[in-house]
């Protein structure tokens, strides 16, 4: 089932089209060639179907595509799980990147809130700033309503700790949302 969504401010306008069920097959503008290869690896890894079409206000910096972008896809992925109901809740996986090591563990709980723990030393990867790699995952699991912990456990190179980082939450979330029975919960409900 194709969830479709769509988002339009005074700094973006993004038509969104997930498929949690897909095989991988993408199509992402955004205007940020090294946030859509981003993109691309994360529903590739994570075995969705997406499109995505963002015109933002990249006139002025990146950094309302990039958030945006996260709550379009979080609220998407939100929409899809809906009760949440007969999913194995937990996921974790660890990513290699050449030098590069990523940890990325999700709780699919309903209650949001993102650790992470990375720091990069350029300030820019193509036309992506690094600093809008948090600020995506924020926006992702408020929308979303998942708890992700993200951890760069080494390397030096700035695009494969990023890349290392996507794909590793992409993993995670693959385990997260396999089918089980019933409510993986002792309270036998999760948040709304």
């Amino acid at each position: 089932m194709s969830i479709e969504r769509r988002r339009h401010t005074r700094e973006t306008d993004i038509h969104l089209l997930l498929d949690l069920d897909g095989t991988g097959h993408t199509t992402i503008e955004t205007g940020i060639g090294f946030f859509d290869h981003m993109l691309t690896a994360l529903a590739v890894h994570a075995g969705w179907d997406l499109t995505l079409y963002c015109d933002g206000d990249l006139e002025v910096c990146g950094h309302h595509t990039v958030e945006d972008c996260g709550i379009v896809l979080g609220d998407a992925l939100h929409q899809a799980l809906g009760a949440k109901t007969g999913l194995a809740r937990y996921g974790e996986a660890f990513i290699p990147m050449d030098e590069a090591l990523a940890r990325a563990v999700v709780d699919v709980s309903g209650r949001p809130y993102l650790v992470f723990d990375a720091d990069f030393t350029a300030p820019m990867i193509g036309q992506l700033d690094t600093q809008l790699v948090e600020e995506f995952f924020r926006a992702f699991v408020m929308h979303a309503g998942i708890t992700l912990h993200i951890a760069v456990l080494s390397g030096h190179n700035d695009h494969h700790r990023v890349e290392a980082i996507f794909k590793s939450t992409a993993h995670a979330l693959r385990k997260a949302l396999a089918k089980r029975e019933g409510i993986l919960s002792t309270k036998g409900v999760f948040h709304a």
